[in-house]
């Protein structure tokens, strides 16, 4: 039993030996296969440990009602530190000191500037946006011609989920610099998000004004997504070339399917006009043709 216990060990020993035996030489220090081990042992434990204390630290804020944009960036920003200091553990035992670091930084800055532009700069704009949180998960934007749902923001990028469930790749920069509508936003964040929402159309000039705003407003008060505070309100606008221009102004709290909503509420009013035999007219056009005398016509 002792000699089979001492072989065991012999060959352990064996095994740490060359376990110890060092493989490359980096800046004067020798680095064995326990080095890199250990090195790869510890950057995957914090890539572990960052998701679990990200996680750990939004369940904790939301029991205490901080709003998800807050949440959810200090969720990366834990990550982010967590991984970043796994990295530089991972390195020190490697033999790259934090000093060898700052002068490769240094060096690499240069090829940041000038081959890594856009990537530097989508990710500072990045960090912007999770600072700032002018757009945040769960936003309604529209940035340039891609209007959707914010589904996730990333270090780089953006994921935008249009109504057509496709998900598009906004890179972080373009909501920095370019304009960006959100239609989510509001400076009060404790009271639901409201936007007003507009349906123009023309009646005959033979229409009673006051009996079109009320079919109007009653168009819009039948819906249910339609809130009674405001109250719907149909604004007679112009005298168009062809029929009496009216607005009518309404508001929705979930504007996702806005476009759905509106289709109901238009069909409600061609429905209540024609009920009550309002005319609503489309452009016309008279096309007069003068016959001259010797001129063939």
């Amino acid at each position: 039993m002792n000699e089979h216990l001492e072989t065991i060990l012999g060959q352990l020993d064996e095994v740490w030996a060359v376990l110890q035996k060092p493989i490359f030489t980096l800046k004067d220090s020798k680095i064995a296969l326990t080095n890199v081990i250990i090195s790869v042992a510890v950057f995957l434990l914090s890539i572990k440990l960052a998701h679990y204390l990200g996680q750990l630290v939004n369940r904790q804020l939301k029991k205490k009602g901080v709003d998800s944009g807050i949440r959810d960036s200090l969720e990366r920003f834990t990550r982010y530190t967590v991984i970043a200091v796994g990295v530089f553990f991972s390195l020190d035992n490697l033999g790259l000191s934090l000093n060898s670091l700052a002068a490769v930084g240094a060096v690499l800055m240069v090829g940041i500037g000038f081959g890594l532009q856009n990537v530097t700069q989508n990710f500072v704009s990045g960090i912007i946006l999770l600072l700032e949180r002018p757009v945040k998960r769960g936003d309604i934007v529209q940035v340039g011609e891609t209007s959707g749902r914010v589904v996730d923001i990333r270090v780089r990028s953006t994921i935008i989920q249009t109504r057509d469930e496709v998900s598009i790749i906004v890179p972080n920069s373009k909501l920095v610099s370019e304009e960006v509508i959100n239609e989510s936003f509001s400076s009060n964040h404790h009271a639901p998000k409201k936007t007003r929402q507009h349906i123009k159309i023309g009646v005959s000039y033979a229409a009673d004004v006051d009996q079109v705003q009320q079919l109007l407003t009653q168009a819009a008060l039948n819906h249910e997504r339609v809130l009674r505070d405001p109250a719907p309100r149909a604004v007679f606008m112009n005298f168009g070339d062809s029929a009496l221009e009216f607005d009518l102004r309404y508001w929705l709290t979930d504007i996702w399917d806005k476009e759905v909503v509106a289709g109901d509420i238009r069909t409600a009013m061609i429905k209540s006009l024609r009920a009550a035999e309002i005319e609503i007219p489309f452009p016309q056009m008279d096309l007069n043709v003068k016959n001259r005398e010797g001129s063939g016509l």
